[in-house]
């Protein structure tokens, strides 16, 4: 990528982002382009932050090929195409778990992020539990423990130098999942979009950028 900056990247990602909420918001089918483009930024600001030389950057950047898999499969609607997403992004956050453990690891970081990991599980089961159908309880539940198995793993590299990245990208990615849960089980509506995508991007966007820390 030579000549490409990471803030050619970030660039493109903003205005990448700002174009899909324009084609979702018209139902446009633009979306194809703009959103799996979105996703391709953070791919890209991976590679040309290393992601290639270390486990680490090899391991994150397989997850964040996931989750743009998972990007994909979203745009359509229907409870398949969901649990296809909902399977890209639980390998994901699996991967990114994995990445982790490559850090070195702090006891007390991990100790301390086990009660707010408590409440984001606890809170979003009893708040999503009487909306998801039969079918679903399993592959949601799953992919709480999944997400908040990576939420710990982030909180144990504390005292690396990409915790920072990590910390703000891990949880930022966990809070905008709420935005896709809410959007599928409980209030469909772009006000789940509006703040939910741009934190999404973002979120993967510093955990990205956290293999050049």
């Amino acid at each position: 990528m030579t000549g490409v900056t990471p803030l050619h990247i970030v660039v493109l990602a903003m205005v990448s982002v700002a174009l899909v909420l324009m084609t979702e918001r018209r139902a446009s089918a633009l979306e194809w382009i703009f959103k799996p483009l979105a996703s391709l930024c953070f791919v890209a600001l991976a590679v040309v932050a290393g992601a290639l030389e270390s486990a680490y950057g090899q391991i994150l950047l397989l997850g964040l090929v996931l989750c743009l898999a998972g990007d994909a499969f979203l745009i359509a609607l229907g409870d398949r195409t969901f649990l296809l997403g909902l399977g890209s992004f639980l390998l994901g956050h699996l991967a990114y778990g994995v990445a982790f453990f490559q850090l070195p690891h702090s006891a007390a970081g991990f100790w301390v992020s086990v009660p707010p990991v408590l409440v984001l599980a606890v809170g979003s089961l009893r708040w999503l539990w009487p909306h998801v159908a039969g079918p679903m309880k399993g592959p949601v539940a799953a992919y709480v423990v999944v997400i908040c198995s990576m939420l710990l793993m982030a909180g144990s590299t504390w005292g690396s130098s990409p915790a920072p990245w990590i910390l703000v990208g891990a949880w930022g990615f966990a809070i905008s999942d709420l935005a896709v849960a809410r959007n599928q089980f409980v209030a469909p509506g772009f006000g789940n979009r509006v703040w939910g995508l741009p934190l999404y991007f973002a979120s993967q966007l510093l955990l990205a950028w956290s293999i050049q820390a």
